[in-house]
């Protein structure tokens, strides 16, 4: 599943299965079509207008939480923790994305991570989020998408624990070269979890 996902930068992730997803869309640099849209929360650089319309065809499908649906020009799909849907051939659950110990993504405001099936393979996208309880709940998980930068999520430290926790096959770091956080970060999460998880560095295309 690795040669199918793309990283344009922040946690804007293509994964280009028989469906075409694009994650939190964010500086998009060329126009796209896609299959389906995530969208974690509604925070500019994740729920963000004028990229979303770069990406949108006749059929695409805008999944995100209710609280988007006002930034988003037409109609969304709103999503909430704890549901599922299938769509296209494609299974999507929203689950929890809150922090522990800042105040920037408050679990009140039900934003969300997504657990995404598609192909044969099962992918988390973690979102703005914390090392949460929630996390020791997944398995299964293929490859996990998690935060790493610190300041509005995790550090690399946290992101390393999640990790264990979660046991996915392949971990891949994110958010950070864009806001706050560097590659160091993702080289320190790379480091921690040497010998115990597989981590893949995506260079941002």
């Amino acid at each position: 599943m690795l040669d199918k996902i793309h990283w344009l930068g922040h946690d804007t992730f293509v994964i280009a299965g028989s469906k075409r997803i694009y994650t939190d869309p964010f500086k998009i640099k060329k126009k796209d079509t896609a299959d389906i849209i995530l969208v974690t929360h509604e925070h500019y650089d994740h729920c963000s207008p004028d990229d979303i319309e770069q990406l949108r065809g006749s059929g695409t499908v805008i999944i995100a939480p209710p609280d988007c649906a006002a930034k988003i020009k037409g109609s969304i799909m709103p999503i909430q923790p704890g549901q599922t849907l299938s769509l296209q051939g494609v299974v999507i659950k929203a689950v929890p994305a809150y922090n522990t110990n800042k105040q920037f993504h408050v679990r009140d405001r039900r934003w969300v991570g997504y657990v995404v099936t598609i192909d044969g393979k099962t992918l988390y996208l973690a979102g703005d989020t914390d090392f949460i309880p929630e996390m020791k709940t997944l398995s299964g998980i293929d490859v996990a998408l998690l935060p790493v930068s610190g300041t509005y999520v995790m550090t690399a430290e946290e992101a390393a624990l999640a990790a264990l926790a979660i046991k996915p096959a392949i971990a891949i770091p994110m958010h950070y070269g864009a806001i706050v956080g560097s590659r160091d970060d993702a080289l320190k999460f790379a480091t921690l979890l040497k010998g115990k998880i597989d981590v893949a560095i995506l260079n941002q295309e």
